[in-house]
């Protein structure tokens, strides 16, 4: 059985479980309590992070690496552009998200509220300067949407479910202002409502309950 080692609120393994999903792979789900570092897990990957991807003998690592070696391996449905300028635009926004947003706003926020391993207190200044950042980073991608139907083009790809893996987890503390742009909002709503997205909407975090309106469609 293929297995993915992951953390339910991390955005880079939420960006692999969209992945697999969409494309239609089966996959074990196995919580890793990785802030632990144990000997098994650091054999799996001695950079001691999640995700890692168990599949087909393999062991994979990374999440962009992952989904851009489904992406290869299982090209249906597309995930990245065929074209050379499409598929540098879908890199480059993962890369906005994974990189500037993250440290800006997930780390600031996600991570302040729910303290990995249960150790230490939220820091004020740190889920000040994640609140004020996130409006920078809601207004470009309203800036974005309001040229195209996706972030990164016409079409879904890799790009929209790595923006949504951050989106989602920071859903789940209640840190999103979704009336701040219709678009931004609208945009969440339809990639929320994939089929992919269902085992990331019944997430449940011992000890953190999710916001009342995380798994509504309608919100």
């Amino acid at each position: 059985m293929n297995r993915l080692y992951h953390f339910s609120l991390s955005p880079f393994c939420r960006k692999v479980r969209l992945t697999l999903a969409e494309k239609k792979v089966e996959v074990e789900l196995v919580e890793e309590r990785y802030w632990e570092q144990s000997q098994e897990f650091l054999r799996r990957n001695p950079a001691g992070k999640v995700p890692i991807l168990r599949i087909d003998g393999r062991i994979l690592s990374e999440s962009q690496a992952i989904c851009e070696w489904l992406e290869e391996t299982v090209p249906t449905p597309p995930l990245m552009p065929r074209d050379a300028d499409g598929r540098y635009e879908v890199r480059r926004i993962c890369a906005w998200f994974d990189d500037k947003f993250h440290d800006e706003v997930t780390s600031k926020l996600v991570y302040e509220r729910v303290k990995i391993g249960g150790q230490g207190y939220p820091d004020s200044k740190n889920i000040k300067a994640g609140s004020s950042r996130i409006k920078y980073h809601l207004d470009y991608m309203a800036w974005l949407l309001d040229q195209r139907r996706w972030l990164a083009g016409d079409a879904m790809t890799l790009a929209d479910f790595t923006a949504a893996a951050h989106f989602s987890a920071l859903d789940y503390v209640s840190d999103v202002d979704w009336n701040r742009h219709a678009v931004v909002k609208d945009w969440y709503a339809k990639i929320k409502s994939r089929p992919a997205f269902r085992s990331i909407l019944a997430d449940q975090v011992p000890g953190h309950a999710p916001a009342p309106h995380y798994s509504n469609l309608d919100f």
